[in-house]
């Protein structure tokens, strides 16, 4: 019972502070709804203003397209007026083109129609014309036919009288015409050559000037090898190395190709390049003697080497410029003149056979009245592109010329330099000069080594060609191929026949043979008399 009136008096006592709950509940829902209806109010407002700009904008952007489509309304009728003007432009052009095209037509028919009537009138005075001719043929064929008939009776007259046939008459007709004719011509032939002789002191420049000149074919034949003595076959190994390292050494410092076979002691240097040949050749002679073959010393053996023979090869330019007393030379000049020291052609010295055709041309420039000092220069020089022809592309000639050419030589001495076999137009008589000092220096005896079975070849042909002649009775080759002697019978050759023989042997042998050089041929006709004094 205590307790019942203890809960009622806790329950009383409580009441308040549950209504003010109870209160405070409802307060808090009534805000929450009235937050919740000002966020829908304020979500409508936003909503009607959006679509108020939206349709403002809207507004505004069909104006603007309104203008714009305005704007491209005015621009193509624009457009089109422009291109309506341009269309029209282009028809009055073309029909002023047409309009002359026109002109040029009637025009033209006008000509055509006078031509026409010209050809009409030219037609008919050439139908003239023909007529006309056709009459005169028929004269002159009856002419012809009755002048036949003449001759025929005036034949068959004369033979009655002679006493012969027709065949007979005129093979006799023919012979004589013949022997006479052939006779007229030798003796025309020798009474020239009589007086080219007497006028050659008068007009001998203008004869060698303009003659031209046999000269020998260039020669490949070179050496291209140096041969390099070994005191025995140990030598070879060391040469060669441990696992070949030696022999690249020395291949690689100086270019060139050793060759080391079964020969016993030898070993053989190959290259193209005459100089470098010989720079190799020299190093492995002193590295043999050395004894010290090894890599490092190689290198430094072939350097040393090289200044000598570079040096060697200097002087020799200088030397050889000082005996032909040639100055105002460029050191590279004088460098390319020393390597041809070391270049041979054909058994020949190249520097010698230089100097040669140097002084040669000299020479003859001198009996022509020409600068002899130029000749010279250009007889030194012709040669010189063999120097560097296995390093540069090209002839000899034409590199020699493009070498020259970069030290401002005359122009004499380039065209000798680059036409001295023909290749080009001569432009200066030094040229021909040069050709026939070369040919006179590379066809002297013992200028050029020859083999003897070609050396007995062209003496055989040469004496067949001479023996083929009718009325010869020996011919002999001699000068070392340089003459041809041919002795003919006297009874059956005259003194004209003679010089005809002399002739056709030379042309035969210019048609058959190849030579360097030139060949006289000399026709020796003899009459001998005995008598027996008893």
């Amino acid at each position: 019972m205590i307790n019942s009136f203890v809960v009622l008096a806790e329950a009383e006592s409580s009441a308040p502070l549950l209504k003010l709950m109870l209160a405070g509940a409802l307060g808090a829902v009534a805000a929450l709804l009235a937050g919740y209806l000002l966020t829908i109010w304020l979500g409508r407002k936003r909503v009607d203003s959006a679509r108020t700009d939206a349709e403002r904008i809207l507004s505004a952007a069909h104006g603007e397209a309104e203008v714009a489509r305005e704007k491209a309304e005015v621009e193509s009728k624009a457009l089109i007026l422009k291109g309506q003007e341009e269309l029209k432009r282009e028809e009055d052009v073309m029909r002023a083109e047409l309009k002359e095209a026109e002109k040029r037509i009637a025009k033209r028919e006008d000509n055509l129609e006078a031509k026409l009537d010209t050809l009409t009138t030219k037609e008919k005075s050439i139908e003239q014309t023909v007529k006309k001719l056709q009459a005169t043929n028929e004269e002159i064929v009856q002419k012809e036919k009755r002048a036949d008939q003449l001759l025929v009776e005036r034949r068959e007259s004369l033979l009655k009288v002679a006493g012969v046939t027709a065949d007979e008459a005129k093979k006799q007709i023919l012979d004589e015409l013949q022997h006479e004719v052939d006779r007229e011509a030798a003796l025309l032939i020798d009474k020239t050559l009589n007086t080219a002789k007497e006028e050659a002191v008068h007009r001998s420049r203008e004869i060698v000037l303009t003659a031209i000149q046999r000269y020998a074919g260039e020669h490949t034949c070179e050496s291209s090898v140096s041969a390099v003595d070994i005191p025995n076959d140990e030598m070879k190994g060391r040469v060669i190395g441990r696992e070949g390292r030696n022999i690249r050494a020395f291949e690689k410092a100086t270019g060139v190709d050793v060759i080391v076979d079964d020969t016993p002691g030898v070993v053989v240097v190959s290259a193209f390049d005459p100089v470098r040949r010989e720079v190799a050749r020299r190093s492995l002679e002193r590295l043999i003697q050395d004894g010290r073959i090894h890599p490092g010393r190689i290198e430094e053996l072939v350097e040393q080497v090289q200044k000598e023979v570079d040096e060697e090869v200097y002087e020799a330019g200088k030397k050889a410029s000082i005996e032909a007393s040639i100055g105002g030379l460029h050191r590279k000049q004088l460098e390319l003149l020393g390597r041809l020291k070391f270049r041979t052609s054909y058994g020949q010295n190249v520097l010698r056979h230089s100097l040669e055709v140097a002084f040669l041309c000299q020479n003859i420039a001198d009996e022509l009245g020409l600068d002899g000092r130029l000749a010279r220069r250009c007889g030194l020089l012709h040669d010189i592109g063999k120097a560097i022809d296995h390093e540069v592309e090209g002839s000899h000639q034409k590199i020699g010329a493009d070498f020259c050419r970069r030290f401002t030589e005359r122009p004499e001495v380039l065209n000798a330099i680059e036409g001295h076999h023909g290749d080009i137009p001569s432009t200066s008589p030094y040229t021909p000069i040069v050709m026939a000092a070369d040919a006179i220096s590379a066809s002297r005896p013992g200028g050029r080594r020859e083999s003897l079975e070609r050396y007995v070849q062209r003496l055989q042909q040469l004496e067949e060609i001479a023996k083929a002649q009718m009325g010869v009775k020996e011919a002999f080759a001699i000068q070392a191929g340089r003459e041809i002697r041919v002795i003919v019978d006297a009874k059956r050759v005259d003194d004209a026949a003679a010089t005809m023989i002399a002739r056709d042997v030379a042309r035969q042998i210019e048609e058959q043979m190849t030579y360097p050089g030139e060949i006289k041929v000399t026709v020796l006709r003899e009459v001998r008399a005995m008598a027996t004094a008893k």
